[in-house]
């Protein structure tokens, strides 16, 4: 193939191939509007415009536009030479322009680009677009070279030119601004966030972060608050708490056990097989090996030195407290005991746990870590004082307590006797001055002791009163006027009640009887015979009017309330069996209490053992005022007191062996039941309940003494008579100046 001419190729007429519309193709053929090879893009400049169109529009605005300018600027018409247009065509065409926008133009049927024709307004009539075509393409058929394939023409116009479509609008670039301003609030929030969590650190949260490193270096000492005291009437002590030491054992660190079980065994009194199982190690339920073990208790501190000197590795002791009772066990049943852990556990020591209790103590402080285990000067330190316990006084006398025990004990001892109480009650307070049971236990080493040994029997130990009852029926039959001190009535040997026969001991075979004989004589005939002209209602109430059938509230632990038997659960020989003291239940505080109306001119007053309270500064509270009712006018307990001198002073009458020289004493003697659960067990009661002096009693004193194998009766008389005369020996209360009543048994 011939190379390229440099020179553009012109048709017959001188133009440049494919300048114009007209111009036909090779062959003669015509050729459709807007399309031509693709060498008429040749003198295209990137702007889709030709050479000339170019220099026209720089040239002035004296040339025409349209068709007209168009024809005007064709070749042979400018009076320029071709040569010269050619060359500065030439030269004003940019060499860096895209070299396919040509191309593009000449697919887009020559048309401008659509870009710039979007912003400016369309022209009128369509503009002629000159063409510049190589040469060769003015060549004939004839030539060599084959013609160019033909391209599709695109559809006619029809009418006016299709407006340009709009040009894609451009993406908006952000604002600089507004990401400055975006980026400078992000940067204030961030830094105000801070602000406000370092406040918060620093005001806020810094106790709480400061705390958990002091946690690591704070020790605590418990200061344990003293347990309050119990005193009796004179403010002897009874119970209290002195400071002792405890001493144990970490089994971890315990290089030799049996070594050191021998060692310690006899300073703490404590087996050697018994320190070594303490000792021995050991895996705790959770899992963890046992690092503390008591090993004992409220050890002396000069023991607790002792132990200290050996150096035992893993042995130590530290701060205790130990309840100490001086007098063992005197009133230990009345007092009770505590646990290791000062909690009262039995006696008052349980019932005024909550009053008697401290409140503990502690000391924190800081220490230092490795070799410098000491408070840190300066560091933080905290100190909860202690508060101690309140105190308690109580109505009983020391000396009386421990005397009575002492004769009480030797006269059970005589009888073989299991169980047994005696109560000594103040006129008219109402006071307990003594409060005794049998057996007793040492409260200071209740270790080992029995529970039934610790029970405190003037108010568990639930009786059949018996004969002692007799005092309530003949107040009742006195108050409602079924009697007088004069009465008397034949009395036989035996009288039925339903299908129970109820006999005398001292039988009067029918004869006329007094009162007074009837009580000195203890007849069960005379008192059923009172009782049903009193009636049962009349009984039951009086009975519980003499505090009979409900606690009296003394203030002791598990407190018995008896029982009584209502009128409409009586049967036949219940008529029998209730005014003479059985078929009622009973324990010998009620009894004491009972008498103590009669002894108080009729009026019953609630038994006291709590004088008052003592706070730990000291300040005194008395306790409140006892509960009181009458029951008799002062004319009938009068004459009843009479009735009862007559058991101590007639001839052969029960209570004999109660008279106490120099004094005139009234009292009844009682056999009855012990009973447990509501079963009557074996043996019997004896009893007597009297008051000294009986003109102007000051005292009562109830003795209830239960012997499996009898015998009762020969120590309860006895017993009355030493423990009441004991008791008027230390108040110093001189002896009667008016002569006994003489008393007729059997009246004409």
């Amino acid at each position: 193939m011939a190379p390229r001419p440099e020179e553009p190729r012109r048709d017959a007429t001188g133009s440049r191939r494919g300048s114009s519309r007209a111009a036909g193709n090779r062959g003669g053929e015509p050729r459709e509007p807007g399309v031509g090879g693709i060498s008429d893009a040749r003198s295209y400049t990137p702007r889709g415009r030709t050479v000339r169109e170019s220099h026209d529009e720089r040239a002035g605005t004296g040339r025409g536009t349209g068709r007209d300018a168009r024809v005007a600027r064709q070749p042979g018409l400018s009076g320029r030479s071709e040569r010269e247009e050619r060359t500065a065509a030439a030269r004003r065409t940019p060499r860096s322009g895209d070299p396919f926008r040509p191309a593009l133009q000449v697919l887009d049927g020559g048309r401008t680009g659509a870009g710039r024709t979007g912003r400016r307004a369309a022209p009128a009539a369509r503009t002629t677009v000159i063409r510049t075509v190589d040469p060769a393409s003015a060549r004939g058929p004839a030539d060599d070279e084959p013609p160019p394939p033909r391209r599709r023409s695109p559809r006619p116009a029809t009418g006016a030119r299709r407006p340009a479509r709009k040009p894609r609008r451009p993406p908006l670039l952000a604002d600089p601004r507004r990401r400055l301003r975006l980026g400078t609030v992000l940067t204030l929030a961030l830094f105000a966030v801070i602000g406000i969590r370092l406040v918060a650190l620093q005001a806020v949260d810094a106790p709480a972060y400061a705390g958990g490193g002091v946690e690591d270096r704070l020790r605590k000492v418990d200061l344990p608050a003293p347990r309050g005291a119990i005193y009796d009437r004179d403010g002897n002590p009874l119970a209290h708490s002195v400071e002792a030491r405890y001493v144990f054992a970490d089994p971890t660190r315990v290089e030799d056990v049996p070594a050191a079980a021998e060692a310690l065994s006899p300073l703490l009194g404590i087996p050697v097989s018994e320190l070594t199982e303490r000792m021995t190690p050991r895996t705790r339920a959770d899992g963890i090996r046992s690092e503390f073990e008591y090993l004992a208790r409220g050890v002396d501190i000069e023991v607790a030195k002792e132990i200290l000197a050996l150096e035992l590795p893993g042995i130590g002791a530290h701060r205790d407290e130990r309840r100490d009772v001086p007098g063992g066990d005197l009133a230990a049943n009345l007092i009770g005991f505590t646990s290791p852990d000062m909690v009262g556990l039995e006696g008052l020591e349980a019932r005024y746990d909550d009053l008697l209790d401290g409140e503990d103590g502690k000391r924190v402080f800081e220490i230092g870590n490795g070799d410098l285990k000491a408070p840190i000067p300066g560091g933080y330190r905290e100190t909860t004082e202690a508060k101690p316990g309140s105190s308690i006084r109580l109505t009983v006398d020391r000396d009386l307590q421990y005397r009575t025990q002492e004769i009480f004990s030797d006269q059970m001892a005589k009888v073989n006797g299991s169980t047994g109480a005696v109560v000594i009650m103040e006129i008219p307070t109402g006071e307990i001055l003594t409060q005794a049971s049998h057996p007793t236990y040492n409260a200071a080493a209740p270790r080992g002791s029995k529970p039934t040994d610790r029970e405190d029997a003037a108010t568990s130990f639930v009786v059949d009163p018996g004969s002692v009852h007799k005092a309530i029926t003949f107040g009742a039959a006195l108050q409602e006027g079924v009697i007088t001190a004069d009465t008397a009535f034949p009395v036989e040997n035996v009288i039925v009640k339903g299908d129970t026969p109820f006999r005398d001991t001292h039988r009067a075979n029918g004869q006329r009887m007094s009162v007074a004989g009837m009580m000195a004589y203890s007849s069960n005939v005379g008192t059923i015979k009172i009782a049903d002209q009193l009636g049962k209602e009349k009984l039951y109430e009086y009975q519980q009017r003499f505090g009979l059938g409900k606690p009296t509230g003394v203030g002791m632990p598990g407190e018995a309330s008896g029982r009584l038997l209502p009128p409409a659960e009586w049967s036949d020989s219940s008529r029998g069996s209730v005014p003479i003291g059985h078929s009622v239940d009973a324990t010998p505080l009620q009894m004491a209490a009972a008498y103590g109306a009669i002894a108080n001119n009729g009026t019953w007053v609630q038994p006291r053992l709590i004088k008052e309270t003592i706070d730990p500064d000291g300040k005194r509270t008395p306790t409140k005022p006892p509960v009181t009712r009458s029951v008799l006018s002062p004319e009938n307990a009068k004459a009843l007191r009479t009735i009862l001198e007559a058991v101590t002073t007639v001839e052969d009458a029960t209570g004999v062996t109660a008279a106490i020289p120099g004094y005139r004493v009234a009292g009844k003697t009682g056999t009855g039941w012990r009973l447990v659960d509501g079963k009557k067990q074996p043996g019997e009661v004896a009893s007597f309940i009297g008051m000294a002096p009986a003109e102007n009693p000051r005292y009562v004193i109830a003795v209830f003494a239960h012997t499996p194998g009898g015998g009762g009766g020969a120590i309860a008389g006895p017993a009355f008579r030493d423990i009441m005369g004991f008791t008027l020996r230390h108040y110093k209360v001189p002896p009667t100046g008016e002569k006994r009543p003489e008393f007729t048994v059997y009246p004409r």
